[in-house]
């Protein structure tokens, strides 16, 4: 017999549409729904939005007022019991009188892990965890590796022909894909903490890597009034510094970091005076330890990563253990022996050894098809 009914279904379902509300603005804080039930009404609902600004619960408690008493509290994570940058959701919801809490998930916070639910079992609120927990943890992939493992999950964005080439062998790429297929790419940015690329990348395309959305996508709610208020940081992965002076992205909108193995402090300082961001880390003759460069991303609250780069860096990612999920887009159209390929990956040479993927999902976006796939641990 389940442990959960149709309505618990029903209401966490709810909860779950309004996490996704914050999919592009709570970061670095995970994208969370919360509804408050109360006789099989909803008596308060909502979302956090952003980082500094209420919670879930706590704003729904705000709505449902004294209604909250006696009500089951559905929410799509743990709540909090410790304090940031707000006060613990626990306490809020024991003060209003819930009878009943069900999260999706635990936090996987290790301040909170637990803990939350403990603290409103002493309270003698009754709890449940696990409802709709895979829905959960797909609209937090980096909040969760983040507080599991200290680094960002990090999603490798590329496009490419029907026969798995990526631009001619002059580097001509644009337009591979349609406008529907580069719109979604704009999403995938909206979502992202940080937009990553190499250098080759850079000295290629000069690319801005903003978002240029002016206003939300068409799926979530309020977009025709609700503006993209934040840009995503660009990262370089750049060995020599190498970056032109006049780069086009050191004076677009948001920030520029760049990340070098390079000691000269002279080249460092003008591109910062240009207004870059500087990181020195490990690496050799013309590489970033890019194990460093993600635990240096991790420690800087960055929960998600979108790599969009060539051949060269989205190989090194790859062999290093470092990307999460690949998202591809496939355009109908043939480029030839001679173009280029996805990734660089030297040395394989039998079949054994391999990546493997396993596709998450496959949808036609305009007259090109989005494959989503995670990576599978090597053996």
């Amino acid at each position: 017999m389940s442990l959960f009914t149709p309505d618990d279904h029903r209401f966490m379902s709810r909860a779950l549409q309004l996490a996704a509300r914050g999919l592009y603005t709570t970061d670095p804080n995970p994208r969370v729904g919360c509804v408050l039930v109360r006789d099989n009404e909803v008596v308060g609902e909502s979302w956090h939005e952003r980082a500094g600004e209420g919670h879930a619960e706590v704003r729904a408690l705000a709505q449902a007022g004294d209604r909250a008493r006696g009500a089951t509290c559905y929410v799509t994570l743990e709540p909090c019991c410790h304090h940031g940058r707000t006060p613990p959701c626990v306490r809020a919801l024991i003060k209003a009188g819930v009878t009943r809490v069900v999260a999706a998930m635990e936090d996987p916070n290790p301040l909170v892990w637990g803990q939350g639910l403990v603290e409103l079992e002493a309270a003698g609120i009754a709890t449940n965890v696990g409802l709709m927990s895979s829905e959960a943890h797909a609209i937090n992939p980096g909040f969760i590796k983040r507080m599991r493992s200290k680094r960002p999950f990090v999603r490798c964005k590329l496009a490419m022909s029907l026969d798995g080439r990526t631009a001619m062998a002059s580097g001509e790429s644009r337009w591979i894909t349609s406008a529907p297929a580069r719109l979604d790419v704009q999403r995938l940015r909206a979502r992202s903490s940080v937009v990553m690329m190499g250098i080759g990348t850079v000295l290629a395309d000069d690319p801005l890597c903003t978002v240029r959305l002016e206003t939300l996508p068409d799926d979530y709610p309020g977009a025709s009034t609700t503006p993209i208020v934040r840009q995503p940081l660009r990262v370089v992965v750049d060995p020599h510094l190498s970056l032109p002076e006049n780069a086009r992205m050191l004076s677009a909108p948001g920030r520029t970091l760049i990340a070098t193995a390079s000691e000269d402090t002279e080249v460092a300082d003008l591109l910062r005076e240009r207004g870059a961001e500087v990181v020195h880390l490990p690496g050799g003759r013309d590489t970033v330890d890019l194990k460093a460069l993600l635990d240096f991303l991790g420690t800087s609250e960055i929960n998600e990563v979108l790599l969009e780069t060539g051949a060269t860096l989205s190989g090194s990612m790859l062999q290093a253990g470092l990307v999460d999920a690949l998202v591809i887009y496939m355009a109908p159209i043939l480029l030839g022996d001679g173009a280029r390929g996805l990734f660089h990956l030297p040395g394989l040479v039998q079949l054994a050894n391999a990546y493997h993927l396993e596709i998450r999902e496959m949808r036609a976006v305009g007259k090109d098809w989005r494959i989503e796939a995670s990576v599978q641990a090597r053996p």
